[in-house]
């Protein structure tokens, strides 16, 4: 099937499944719903296995959203720290989104960041029921081709970041396993031609992965 129909088709489907809420007086469109579900469906293409069967709700803030949580620093003491996100995604079935960012990587789908690319990509990842970097893949093969190229990347990207190297991959993917899925998944739909050129193991995977090539990425079909 064409992609540009599979992609309708799936965005109808998104639509009439999901359920979207406005946070800090934000009121929802049909703007803010198909610019969500039109990114979070490209993950899905070429796909037969659910669209996001475990996702309910998206909620969407105006802008970056700050959001408290109990840390536990090395003597064992707790303490309530903040953190400024534009995206989060929740293994309960939740995704939550800046929408001006939202936006952002919806005008600019070239410069390796997209909010939305990321939290889907994670919502994938947790459907194993742990966000650990390995999505639910179709054999042990899999398996094996998936933990050689995103063990090798995974620490390649460490050291990156350690030694402040620029890399193609954002060092935001070195935190853990998860977040480097997440990461590598943003930069494969939006600069697959420099990913295939300098992570091409890497590549190679996510695109059997995903079933689809974005080098030669044809929505006209």
């Amino acid at each position: 099937m064409p992609l540009r129909l599979q992609l309708r088709k799936l965005i109808k489907q998104f639509l009439y499944q999901k359920q979207f809420s406005g946070a800090a007086g934000l009121e929802i469109t049909d703007e803010i719903r198909v610019t969500i579900a039109a990114q979070a469906c490209m993950l899905q293409l070429n796909r037969s296995d659910g669209l996001y069967p475990k996702l309910t709700y998206i909620l969407i803030y105006p802008s970056t959203f700050v959001v408290t949580r109990p840390q536990v620093d090395e003597s064992g003491l707790v303490s309530d720290t903040t953190q400024a996100l534009v995206g989060e995604s929740w293994q309960n079935g939740r995704v939550i989104l800046a929408w001006d960012n939202v936006l952002h990587g919806a005008r600019n789908f070239v410069d390796g960041r997209n909010v939305v690319l990321h939290e889907f990509a994670h919502q994938l990842d947790s459907e194993t029921g742990a966000a650990d970097g390995a999505p639910l893949l179709a054999g042990a093969s899999s398996y094996r081709s998936w933990a050689s190229a995103f063990c090798e990347e995974f620490d390649d990207l460490q050291k990156d970041a350690r030694r402040g190297r620029r890399s193609l991959i954002d060092h935001y993917g070195a935190t853990n396993p998860a977040e480097f899925f997440a990461v590598a998944t943003e930069t494969f739909f939006e600069q697959p031609r420099q990913m295939a050129k300098h992570h091409a193991e890497l590549f190679e995977v996510l695109k059997r992965y995903y079933r689809i090539d974005p080098r030669t990425w044809q929505l006209t079909e």
